[in-house]
């Protein structure tokens, strides 16, 4: 196994990586970065071994880094070793972790997608905001859900901040990507319930839905809900009720009650 140090910004490796942080780099290069020992950690237990790991000195001595460090070395991957300086300049934190790793993009196309993993998923349109996607995948591993679908313009679930804010999700669930034509087809071709959160149509009380097996739970645009057309393709329309004076809830946080509510109610 062979550890290279670096000390100078200009290692190409290093610069590559710093690539990633660009959806374009990240396109080129078929990969994106992960930061954090817990995060590198999940990956791990998921099987994905890193493509090029970087650790600072003070993190080599932890017996996860380690571990990462045998398993990398076992892949005949690239391994650095670096300051915490040229990590934070790697991942434009200043608070940076003491590792990071580099891992090959899945393919996201929705043939690949395992519907019988879960009876339960979330579907996103047009959801921009890369923390939020990343908050709601999480919110799937914690509810065992098979994860997310996007639609249409939504964020790239590989960017730096959506991966940071899934906190390891991203290897754990399950990612798509697809039009809107090409996911309403897909669906219809086994049984499914198509459940879109809305504020207005011929909605009910989400708890008042019956959900059925498999579920996928549809959430709008943060800014504009649902399309209309989008939404009259859903089997139901629920609504969370709003006793202040906000007249909508975060995405994340809506989807997150969702979800922890359709998992009681299939498993009741």
């Amino acid at each position: 196994m062979r550890i290279t140090d670096v000390s100078s910004p200009a290692n190409p490796v290093l610069k590559s990586l710093k690539t990633l942080a660009d959806k374009r780099g990240r396109r080129e290069a078929g990969q994106f970065l992960a930061e954090g020992l817990r995060v590198c950690t999940e990956a791990l237990a998921a099987g994905q071994v890193p493509t090029t790991l970087v650790f600072t000195f003070e993190a080599e001595r932890h017996p996860l880094t380690q571990a990462l460090i045998t398993a990398a070395g076992a892949a005949n991957a690239t391994i650095l070793r670096t300051t915490p300086d040229l990590m934070q300049r790697l991942t434009g934190k200043d608070n940076a972790q003491g590792v990071a790793a580099a891992y090959p993009i899945p393919d996201t196309s929705l043939a690949r997608l395992d519907r019988s993993a879960s009876n339960l998923w979330l579907v996103a349109e047009n959801l921009k905001d890369p923390g939020n996607f990343g908050t709601m995948l999480r919110t799937c591993d914690a509810t065992g859900a098979g994860g997310v679908i996007l639609l249409d313009q939504s964020c790239d679930p590989f960017s730096v901040e959506a991966v940071r804010a899934s906190m390891g999700a991203l290897f754990s669930r399950q990612v798509a990507r697809a039009t809107g034509a090409e996911f309403f087809t897909w669906l219809r071709q086994s049984p499914a319930q198509l459940v879109g959160a809305a504020l207005a149509g011929r909605t009910v009380d989400y708890r008042a839905h019956a959900y059925a097996p498999p579920c996928f739970l549809f959430m709008g645009n943060e800014q504009s809900g649902l399309p209309p057309d989008y939404a009259a393709q859903c089997d139901a329309l629920v609504k969370l009720p709003m006793h202040g004076t906000a007249d909508s809830l975060n995405v994340a946080v809506c989807a997150g009650v969702l979800l922890y509510h359709a998992l009681d109610r299939l498993n009741g």
